[in-house]
């Protein structure tokens, strides 16, 4: 799984986000630390907001390579290549913080619906061009949404890029390793149905698995912690400080770059898949177009089966979004 970026240079190249809470916030300064592009667009409905986020990041650009923040409206949208959606409610202020509700972050979908529809035709509008990430909960039903919004392909999610880091940082903790040594996928839902891929989790070439035993680790244990603290992850951060937001702000502003790179690179990110007829992260291949290719890693029975039942609560959601649309 490629994961890390090239040399932080300017790239000429302008980006919008839209939403200046803390996952646009954190995304923005990502972006500027990395040097994603050359011009950030901030926009929020809260224009004051937007207007402080810029100043503030403004005066950390001088420490990175050079990247303009200004906050603009959508029309200063116009030519962006790409547009990161990040506004909505998270779980904290959507009511989905119980873990004993199966739903999780799904629950959020009709509130964040809403605020899609006032969105994307405004993107669209100005950017007509541009490609769309989706950051905000639940983002795999909002990509559909957008897609169907938008009128094109151009679209993906973060998906289960954050939890696949999870997922090597959990297993590298336990196997003495360093995180970027581990090689590990988590597919489907970025949500509670989620499937994390021990069967080819490897570190060096060699199964997780095998390591772990080799260890003395009890396999079912490390299995059950690893994936509780995976799927409530998010859980757990906003019990410490509000919100879930340096780690997807990172990712953010690494999907950005393999995008504007025209990289190719290949990320457990979310993008519709005809096969199983919803947004869903499978090995994704993204590009200057958004995703280009995506393909069915290799699982074992158990984890295929839990990969379908994904799709399908992913394809319940997005079902639910759509009627409530009409």
């Amino acid at each position: 799984m490629t994961d890390h970026a090239g040399p932080p240079t300017p790239i000429g190249t302008k980006v919008g986000i839209i939403g200046t809470g803390a996952v646009g916030a954190a995304a923005t300064l990502a972006a500027i630390q990395r040097g994603t592009c050359r011009e950030l667009v901030l926009v929020d409905k809260n224009a004051d907001r937007a207007r402080g986020v810029a100043l503030d990041m403004t005066y950390a650009a001088p420490l990175s390579p050079t990247v303009d923040v200004v906050q603009g409206d959508y029309p200063q949208l116009a030519g962006a290549h790409l547009v990161i959606i990040t506004a909505g409610a998270n779980e904290r202020t959507g009511g989905a913080t119980d873990r004993s509700d199966p739903d999780g972050r799904l629950r959020l979908l009709d509130a964040n619906a809403a605020t899609y529809h006032e969105i994307v035709p405004r993107v669209v509008a100005h950017a007509p061009d541009a490609v769309i990430m989706v950051v905000t909960d639940p983002p795999d039903p909002l990509a559909d949404l957008t897609r169907e919004l938008a009128g094109h392909d151009r679209v993906f999610s973060t998906g289960t890029l954050i939890d696949s880091l999870r997922f090597r940082v959990h297993l590298a903790r336990r196997l003495g390793v360093r995180s970027s040594d581990v090689d590990a996928l988590v597919v489907g839902e970025h949500g509670t149905s989620e499937v994390l891929l021990w069967s080819s989790a490897t570190v060096g070439g060699l199964p997780v698995t095998d390591l772990l035993a080799e260890r003395g680790h009890d396999l079912d244990a490390v299995r059950g912690q690893v994936e509780n603290e995976i799927r409530y992850a998010n859980i757990n951060i906003i019990d410490g400080i509000g919100a879930s937001q340096y780690g997807i702000g990172a990712v953010t502003a690494r999907l950005a770059e393999a995008v504007l790179r025209d990289e190719h690179a290949v990320l457990p990110v979310a993008a519709h898949h005809t096969g199983h007829g919803v947004t869903l992260s499978l090995i994704s291949v993204l590009g200057r177009n958004g995703v280009e290719q995506m393909h069915d890693p290799r699982m074992t029975d158990d984890e295929h089966a839990a990969l379908l039942r994904s799709a399908q609560a992913i394809r319940t959601a997005a079902e639910r979004c759509r009627g409530n649309s009409r």
